[in-house]
């Protein structure tokens, strides 16, 4: 099979188109011929070396797939040769083939294309996982979703305005993406290159402040993230884009307001919770999908041995959603 070569690491120029032995499969797995990919910033970190796989998973990059299973390994009876699922994976999805747990497949939301269903399972796995079960999202609550015109933001937007029914704030770094976010759902989007978001939440919520944040930024965000939140509020950290050390960090609000600050990464769970966020999504959004309450969003596609533009175009951050991989057009 062709796969993209990201050697020993380094800028997104060490990418190369390279062939090599199809994946063999695992109890548990199937393999997956491979239409579309979807790029993630965790490829990004681990193709300039510093976000390595975990151990057992493929060494190529690519974190979803969407295409047809060729093969199943001998005990999988829920998923058959000749099914069209999008899926998410320990690694492996710049490539032709792909193998992963079957537990971790999905059937393609009918009305999508396989193209907008490579772009689902990353960000909608993470962000399910930690708006609606680790940050405890009800409805009549607020979130404030940082980063909000990126895959993880937009799909935060969504899933907290149509499940949540959430009132939500986000941040983005353009006027334009800001008016984006409001035509996908956000209540309020603020630029955070031209104005204070964080005064900016506190005044519009009647200085009581909001009851979710999901942050991938970290770094000065963190401090005021905390000042930002409401009694029993509770802050997710997914990634830390500036530093995860934090310069004169003050835990005392945590105590008067009584707040929760967790976070988690989604790629080195176990097969078994990763299984699970997989049924609550096929169970409690795939439906919505279905139903066009909520949208796949794809920026632009790159084919196979575009990988470098691809990584150099989310890199620049220039982007509104997804960046995809097409493996094999059309």
């Amino acid at each position: 099979m062709r796969y993209i070569d990201h050697g020993q690491g380094g800028p997104a120029s060490v990418m190369k188109l390279a062939e090599g032995p199809k994946p063999t499969l695992k109890p548990g797995e199937v393999l997956i011929e491979v239409h579309c990919a979807g790029v993630n910033r965790p490829d990004i970190m681990q193709r300039s070396g510093s976000y390595p796989p975990p151990p057992g998973a493929s060494p190529i990059l690519g974190l979803e797939v969407a295409g047809r299973i060729v093969e199943t390994a001998p005990d999988v009876t829920h998923w058959k040769a000749g099914d069209v699922v999008c899926a998410l994976t320990p690694g492996g999805g710049y490539a032709e083939y792909c193998a992963t747990p079957a537990a971790h497949c999905l059937p393609v939301p009918k009305g999508l294309s396989v193209k907008e269903a490579a772009s689902l399972p990353e960000n909608w796995f993470t962000v399910y996982d930690n708006v609606m079960t680790r940050g405890r999202l009800k409805a009549g609550e607020s979130i404030l979703v940082h980063g909000g015109s990126g895959g993880i933001g937009l799909a935060a937007i969504q899933l907290a305005k149509v499940l949540g029914g959430a009132s939500v704030y986000t941040t983005a770094g353009t006027d334009e993406k800001c008016a984006y976010c409001r035509q996908m759902g956000a209540d309020v989007a603020l630029n955070y290159r031209s104005r204070d978001w964080a005064a900016e939440v506190w005044q519009l919520t009647g200085k009581r402040g909001v009851d979710v944040i999901l942050d991938m930024v970290g770094g000065d965000y963190v401090m005021k993230n905390i000042r930002s939140l409401a009694l029993e509020g509770r802050l997710v950290q997914i990634a830390f884009l500036k530093e995860a050390k934090i310069v004169d960090f003050d835990a005392l609000p945590i105590l008067v307001k009584r707040l929760t600050f967790t976070g988690s990464t989604l790629r080195p769970r176990t097969v078994e919770q990763k299984a699970a966020i997989a049924k609550a999504l096929t169970e409690h959004v795939w439906p919505l999908f279905e139903s066009g309450q909520l949208k796949s969003v794809v920026h632009k596609t790159f084919p196979l041995a575009g990988a470098r533009a691809a990584h150099e175009l989310m890199e620049s951050s220039a982007h509104i959603g997804k960046i995809v991989l097409e493996v094999r057009p059309g």
